[in-house]
């Protein structure tokens, strides 16, 4: 790759936002799969932001990931330096998902004038924790190395997850094992977005859960809230949650990961939503579903208005992990 990406169309025009949000909000129910993410997708396609699919950040099958590019969404201030890149990773009790199920998000993220990435990786039953955190390591340190051949600015890198894949990034974004394995550090990101994340759920109680992370002999440090206190200077952070979400509570996950961030004095941003559920908390990034909760708005002015500092990190080092 020796450019930045063209999108393949351009953008439709605006439809009946709330009548077609409510079918879509039906059809989606209490899980986005089969027919509400296919529904989602159809409206994403049409604002043709989509650029090359199926890039390899490794060797493996599902070490793929497909851009989407902002065209002319882009902003006067970024067409200089590039605009942010957004490293999305879904979720789906690192059991299932697929970069294809969520071009939904990777549209709505560049049509706010961002470069995206939707990142697959590998899954239970094929592998267990933290295999999946080495997949995800590597394709960060991949948009780290190439993110101007993305057309995106290097110093602005930011990890967005849901559910699980929140969990991903904010083990990415806040302990340093995994991206200096794959000879990065935390140091190099922006910020991070996390998406009704499990970040303290110990005892697994979730059967499907529980072979993921051998539990009972899950150790504490597969938490993402055993360590705030890892970095020198923790990352900026968004976090949002469904505030009714039955799948993970936010009173047990987000809310005391962001009292223990700021205590810490991390810059935090927290936001919860009243009408989606766990599901379609990350549907909502998709219009016309935007009109039920202002997540798209919110996570967009979070990367626009973080301010990118010079940040004091050693060199990376190769460290050995679990």
């Amino acid at each position: 790759m020796t450019g930045p990406f063209e999108p393949i169309a351009s953008r439709p025009r605006r439809l009946l936002r709330r009548a077609a949000g409510a079918a879509l909000l039906a059809c989606c129910g209490s899980a986005l799969a089969g027919a509400g993410l296919g529904a989602l997708n159809a409206v994403a396609s049409l604002r043709g932001h989509q650029g090359p699919s199926g890039v390899a950040y490794g060797k493996l099958d599902r070490q793929r990931f497909d851009v989407y590019v902002p065209g002319n969404s882009l902003s006067e201030a970024d067409k200089a330096n590039g605009p942010p890149l957004v490293i999305f990773i879904y979720g789906g009790s690192w059991a299932m998902g697929s970069r294809r199920d969520y071009r939904f998000a990777g549209e709505a993220l560049a049509a706010q004038g961002f470069a995206v990435m939707v990142v697959d990786y590998r899954l239970y039953p094929e592998v267990r924790y933290p295999d999946f955190l080495q997949d995800c390591a590597l394709a960060v340190g991949y948009g780290l190395e190439h993110a101007r051949e993305l057309g995106a600015d290097p110093r602005r890198v930011f990890l967005y997850g849901h559910s699980a894949g929140a969990y991903n990034v904010a083990m990415l974004a806040l302990d340093p094992r995994w991206l200096r394995a794959a000879g990065h550090s935390p140091d190099e990101l922006a910020g991070w977005v996390g998406l009704a994340g499990p970040y303290d759920f110990l005892p697994i109680v979730d059967e499907n859960v529980k072979p993921v992370f051998d539990w009972p002999r899950t150790s504490a440090d597969t938490q993402p809230i055993t360590h705030v206190d890892d970095l020198a200077q923790p990352l900026p952070a968004f976090l949002g949650a469904a505030e009714h979400d039955q799948v993970v509570s936010p009173e047990k996950n987000t809310i005391p990961l962001a009292d223990k961030m700021k205590a810490r004095g991390t810059d935090v941003t927290l936001k919860t939503y009243a009408h989606v559920n766990h599901a379609t908390l990350v549907g909502a990034l998709c219009w016309p579903l935007t009109a039920f909760a202002p997540v798209l708005d919110d996570t967009a002015q979070f990367i626009r208005s973080t301010t990118v500092t010079a940040r004091l990190a050693s060199p990376p080092v190769a460290v050995a992990v679990p």
